[in-house]
């Protein structure tokens, strides 16, 4: 028997960025790939991402968190999901700052003076080939040279890849809604070019403070919102200079509040979170998660 089964959960979403957050603080039990798969089928409780609160592993920190993506696969970080689980803890603590670890580094959460509204700082971007990572060496990261379709008139190419815990890769268009993503999507998160797969961006720049965008997430497929991508794509406009720095983000899902910061070059996300509901895992949920 898992030993999820009959353990408390919380659903929620961050701009309809489907989360599940699982607290093991009190039993830090490690969850399998194929038991994140259980939970996310139709009949369970379907998510984007499943956020995971361990443990603090680090002194100073308010706990370890393991994010997983719907088809069992590990993620560095989730933008929206870090604001879900971190608005939990801000009602059990009654404290407006926490410091969280991830396998993307340490993050830092604050709560706004809007209720539900909270700031996640994601880091600083990283542009390295090695870092984001590619298969092979690209000096200049803000557009390589990856396209699809016809070689005279690919219907996406030059992207800018960018890493925020997670690979980036941002193709610029007209119109977000003008392209399959749910074809195209796949088929550039699995390119060789990305040996850890990728997550793939859409982006229309609207103005210097305000860009749209829908994404293809790695590992869970069409989202929403996805907020590491939100972080990307900003930063990758205002690398290109098509932006400033701190601007508005459109998802399908709503907008995002992004400043790519001066001072130490860190991306601060602000956005709201929803609650749904609150229920514990159905044992059968686990059945075949015990035999894969």
């Amino acid at each position: 028997m898992s030993a999820l089964a009959n353990h408390p959960f919380v659903k929620m979403n961050g701009l309809g960025n489907e989360i599940v957050v699982v607290d093991l603080r009190a039993r830090p039990v490690a969850i399998s790939a194929a038991e994140a798969r259980a939970i996310a089928q139709p009949d369970g409780v379907p998510f984007d991402q499943l956020m995971a609160l361990y443990p603090p592993r680090t002194p100073g920190t308010d706990g370890y968190i393991r994010v997983y993506n719907s088809d069992g696969s590990e993620a560095g970080a989730c933008g929206n999901g870090m604001r879900c689980l971190a608005d939990i803890v801000f009602d059990q603590t009654g404290r407006g700052a926490l410091t969280f670890e991830t396998a993307a580094g340490l993050i830092n959460c604050w709560k706004e003076a809007e209720p539900y509204v909270s700031t996640v700082d994601m880091g600083a971007p990283r542009f390295g080939w090695q870092d984001i990572p590619l298969a092979q060496e690209f000096r200049d990261t803000r557009a390589i040279e990856l396209q699809i379709g016809p070689i005279d008139a690919p219907v996406l190419h030059s992207p800018s890849v960018v890493s925020m815990g997670n690979p980036h890769a941002i193709f610029w268009v007209a119109d977000v809604d003008a392209h399959d993503l749910a074809k195209l999507g796949p088929l550039l998160e699995c390119h060789p070019i990305f040996p850890e797969r990728a997550n793939i961006t859409l982006c229309a720049v609207r103005g210097r403070d305000h860009i749209v965008i829908r994404t293809w997430e790695r590992g869970a497929g069409l989202t929403r919102a996805c907020g590491s991508a939100a972080c990307a794509a900003a930063v990758a406009a205002a690398r290109l200079r098509r932006t400033q720095r701190k601007l508005t983000v459109t998802t399908p899902g709503g907008d995002l509040r992004i400043d790519w910061r001066e001072r130490d070059d860190h991306v601060l996300m602000t956005g709201p979170v929803a609650y749904e509901f609150a229920a514990r895992f159905e044992p059968a949920l686990f059945a075949s998660a015990a035999t894969t």
